[in-house]
C-alpha cells in the first residue's frame, strides 16, 4: 500500500512508521520541519515537507495513496490566547479538503477519548470538532477515529509538583479512575486499521492501563524511591492558582482546569467505559521506569 503519515516521527509517528516499512509499505511522512528529511529518508520513507494547515500542500502530499493518517498537532498550554476548538477546526478542514482534491478513499485519525463530548473536556474539546469535520466527508471515505486515553508521558508534568511539594495535586486524584496509554500501543492500533479498513465510519479507543490516580501514585512513588507519593484531589479554585503560579496563562488554566474536573466527574471517560478496548502491551509499571529516568534529569 502507498501510505501518508502525518505527525513527523514524533511520539506515535516513528514507531508507526517504522512498523509500516517493516511490512514493505511505501511510506511518506508529513513534517513541518525542513531538518526532519534527511532522518524521515534514512528510514526508508519520502519526506513531505510543510503545513498540515496547508489544503494545497497536503493534496499534493495525499496524492495516489491509499490510505492516510492524520493527526493534529498537540496545542500549547503556554499560549494566553489558546483555542482548541479553532486549531482543531482550521486544521481538519485542511485534511478534508486535501482528501477531497486527492481521492483518498481512507481516512485514520487521531483523536481522543472524550471526543463524544462538546464540552466539559478542556483543551481535548476540539477533537469533537475535528470528528465532525471529517465525518462531513462523502461517504465512499472510510474513516475510523481512534480515540486514545491520556497519554503515559503527560505525567511528567507533575515532575516539578512532586519536587517542590513532594505529592500530586490536581482537580481529579485520590480513588478516582485514570486511563493510560503509551505511543507505541496507538502507534499499533493506527497501523492495524490502515492495512484492514473497512467500509463506513468507526470509533476505536485505545487504552494500555486503567488504574486509580493512587495506584498511579503508589506505582510512581516506587520508582523515584518516594513510596508515600500521594496524588491528591484539590479544588478548583487551588487547581487555578497552583497553575497560574507556575507560569500559565489564565485560558489555559482555565481550560486545564476544565480537563481535570471533567476526569474527575467522569464525563471524558463515560463513552469509553462502554466500548473498552482490549488493553495494550506497555503497562504502568513499565512506563514507570521511563518516568523515573526523566525525574531524575530534571532539576527545580
Amino acid at each position: 500500500m502507498k501510505i501518508v503519515i502525518t505527525g513527523s516521527l514524533g511520539h506515535i509517528g516513528k514507531p508507526l512508521a517504522q512498523m509500516l516499512i517493516a511490512k514493505g509499505h511505501a511510506l511518506t511522512i508529513v513534517s513541518s520541519s525542513t531538518d526532519r528529511r534527511t532522518e524521515i529518508e534514512n528510514i526508508g520513507a519520502e519526506a513531505a515537507i510543510g503545513s498540515v494547515k496547508d489544503a494545497a500542500f497536503l493534496s499534493t502530499a495525499f496524492a495516489g495513496a491509499d490510505a492516510v493518517y492524520t493527526m493534529v498537532p498537540p496545542v500549547s498550554y503556554m499560549n494566553p490566547e489558546l483555542d482548541p476548538v479553532a486549531e482543531f477546526s482550521i486544521t481538519g478542514k485542511a485534511y478534508a479538503e486535501a482528501v477531497i482534491k486527492a481521492g483518498v478513499k481512507c481516512v485514520v485519525n487521531l483523536s481522543s477519548w472524550g471526543a463524544h463530548r462538546d464540552n466539559g473536556t478542556g483543551g481535548i474539546v476540539g477533537t469533537y470538532y475535528l470528528e465532525q469535520i471529517m465525518n462531513g466527508l462523502p461517504e465512499e471515505v472510510s474513516i475510523t477515529h481512534v480515540r486514545p486515553a491520556s497519554f503515559y508521558y503527560n505525567l511528567l508534568g507533575f515532575i516539578p509538583a512532586i519536587k517542590y511539594t513532594g505529592k500530586i495535586s490536581a482537580c481529579y486524584g485520590g480513588e478516582d479512575l485514570t486511563v493510560l496509554v503509551a505511543p507505541e500501543d496507538i502507534a499499533v492500533a493506527v497501523a492495524q486499521e490502515l492495512e484492514n479498513y473497512t467500509e463506513g465510519r468507526k470509533i476505536r479507543y485505545v487504552a494500555s492501563d486503567e488504574l486509580t490516580c493512587n495506584e498511579v501514585a503508589r506505582i510512581l512513588g516506587q520508582s523515584i524511591a518516594r513510596p508515600d507519593l500521594q496524588w491528591e484531589l484539590i479544588s478548583k479554585e487551588q487547581a487555578m492558582e497552583n497553575l497560574q503560579a507556575a507560569g500559565l496563562p489564565l485560558k489555559p488554566a482555565e481550560l486545564l482546569v476544565e480537563l481535570q474536573l471533567g476526569h474527575h466527574h467522569g464525563l471524558i471517560a463515560e463513552d469509553y467505559l462502554e466500548h473498552r478496548p482490549v488493553p495494550g502491551k506497555i503497562k504502568m509499571q513499565d512506563y514507570a521506569r521511563e518516568f523515573a529516568l526523566a525525574f531524575q534529569k530534571q532539576v527545580y
